[in-house]
């Protein structure tokens, strides 16, 4: 990198504190770059072209009367369109209200309805989710495939819709999260929260004009949000988007189509890729096996070739957070010389907190923390050096959207953000987490249990999908999920049936109480049929799990 160029990008640090300005330089310096595309699709923008059509669209807003400090939903699935409706709106002054493909219509309706939401950008598959009571009060329902008015208001027709350029701790959008504890909470994050997210990511890993981004996560999670849409954004980089759900057959195509050198992920998904391919192969080849006892690393380094190459060959970065990765997994990753690279934060962070790029990771830690953050422990116990973290810095948010008692619960009297997860530091300043902070349990004797890490003993099963462990009655009970072609689910009732069942239980009692210490034992296990509902990173939904609804 030259001198000039080491000065372009220092100014451009120092200049862009809010989306406005990042806006205006982005699609001003690349304006030829392509921005994003739709696979199999016409739909695609250049920098240049998505200026204009984000235009276009803020001016007939602003024609019925919706102009800054207005709410605005984004109800969609993935789509360079997507883009086009949050930055039709940030960059003015409005507030962006981007809502999961996947909510349920109760939840729209109370998303639509806390936030006070004036229009709604919406794909056609989804606006039977918008309740009539909503929709009547909405002014404007745009069809966000075609950027065409669905619904308008006619009496709004006003032309007074008054835009601003937006100040860095303005308001830019309301993240509604449920996170894994229950109800909906408006997390308000401005635009110095969002720039500095920004800012993080190009300081963990310094991403060029010349990157491709394959988009697999929902975009109205502020992890692929900030880190797979804005911070693009910020380098001039293009972004592709699939239409379909990624299923495999559906993601291999993408990924040689694309040819990707960043992608963002949640630990599941590579989880799976492990668990359903690597071992499944070693496991049933004699001489993988033998390579695996008597040379692991040249076993392990032909593996991970492969499996870049599988990726498009090209991947430099993948970025995954949102849970905690799996160590065994975590193990393999970094044997097979992977590029893998950590994170940890929550949507209040808008969401980075620590980070840990392909050459800083190490197995089990979510990394130090974020540049320009400050991460501690809060209340450490001596014995075990664990406690809360807690955060300062420009990536915290504002608070909760007209919830003042529970953004004051949220914060320390001192003013750091509580994460509610506990966790040890190493002596290079590296971050281990050990699990939640609501989920610990308390054993008879006064010591800690962290049902995360027995459930990661249960989830090593073969046979095993995903297990949750929690505390009734004074006892721990396991719940379980199998894989799908363990339990034949079409002849519950019969006594074979029952059998197979108790004999599969039993099997996961032994083996969870022979590999954890003696208070992390468990009593009970307990069969799921269906897979656990999830949030929009993957992690378990527990607290609907805790009066024994399966």
């Amino acid at each position: 990198m030259n001198f000039i160029s080491k000065k372009i990008i220092r100014w451009r640090e120092r200049y862009i504190d809010t989306l406005g300005k990042l806006y205006e330089y982005s699609t001003s310096i690349y304006e030829k770059n392509k921005m994003s595309v739709l696979l199999d699709s016409d739909m695609q923008y250049t920098y240049g072209s998505f200026r204009n059509k984000c235009n276009e669209i803020s001016a007939r807003l602003s024609r019925y009367g919706i102009g800054a400090r207005d709410r605005v939903a984004i109800l969609s699935q993935n789509m360079p369109n997507w883009s086009v409706a949050m930055f039709s709106l940030v960059p003015f002054g409005r507030i962006a209200v981007p809502i999961l493909p996947d909510s349920s219509e109760n939840e729209i309706t109370n998303i639509l309805t806390h936030s006070g939401c004036k229009a709604i950008f919406v794909s056609r598959r989804l606006m039977g989710k918008i309740s009539k009571e909503c929709s009547d009060k909405l002014i404007l329902t745009i069809d966000i495939e075609t950027l065409d008015i669905i619904r308008r208001d006619d009496s709004a027709y006003t032309c007074n819709g008054k835009v601003t350029s937006p100040l860095p701790d303005d308001l830019a959008a309301i993240i509604y999260t449920s996170g894994t504890t229950g109800s909906a909470k408006g997390v308000m994050l401005s635009h110095r929260n969002l720039v500095t997210n920004i800012k993080i990511s190009y300081h963990a890993h310094k991403c060029k004009e010349n990157d491709k981004w394959l988009s697999i996560l929902p975009m109205p999670h502020t992890y692929e949000m900030s880190i797979g849409l804005l911070y693009p954004f910020y380098v001039g980089a293009c972004v592709y988007y699939i239409q379909k759900p990624p299923t495999p057959s559906v993601l291999l195509a993408s990924l040689k189509a694309v040819k990707p050198t960043v992608m963002l992920s949640v630990p599941l998904i590579i989880e799976k890729i492990y668990k359903n391919s690597v071992v499944t192969t070693i496991a049933h080849s004699r001489i993988l096996t033998w390579m695996e006892k008597k040379m692991p690393c040249i076993l392990y380094r032909f593996i991970g070739m492969k499996l870049k190459a599988t990726f498009g060959g090209h991947l430099k970065f993948f970025g995954i957070g949102g849970a905690k990765l799996d160590p065994t997994v975590e193990a393999f990753l970094k044997k097979a010389h992977f590029p893998y690279a950590i994170g940890y934060g929550m949507t209040e962070c808008a969401p980075l907190i620590c980070t840990a790029n392909p050459k800083q990771t190490k197995v089990g830690s979510t990394g130090g923390a974020a540049w320009n953050v400050t991460v501690k422990l809060n209340d450490v116990n001596p014995q075990t050096g664990e406690g809360e973290i807690v955060v300062k810095g420009d990536n915290v948010m504002l608070g909760y959207y007209k919830d003042p008692q529970r953004t004051r619960e949220t914060f320390t009297d001192d003013g750091w953000l509580r994460t509610h997860d506990l966790a040890y530091q190493d002596d290079k300043g590296r971050f281990y987490i050990r699990g939640r902070l609501n989920n610990m349990i308390l054993g008879p004797s006064g010591e800690n249990i962290y049902p995360e890490e027995i459930e990661k003993v249960i989830n090593d099963m073969a046979e095993v999908n995903e297990s949750i462990v929690m505390e009734r009655d004074g006892h721990l009970v396991a719940l379980v999920h199998f894989d799908d072609n363990i339990i034949d689910w079409n002849q519950e009732g019969e006594d074979k049936f029952f059998e197979k069942l108790e004999a599969h239980k039993q099997a996961v009692l032994n083996y969870v109480n022979k590999h954890v210490s003696k208070s992390s034992k468990v009593n009970t296990v307990e069969v799921v049929k269906e897979p656990f509902e999830k949030t929009a990173t993957q992690k378990i939904r527990r607290f609907k799990y805790k009066k024994g609804d399966k």
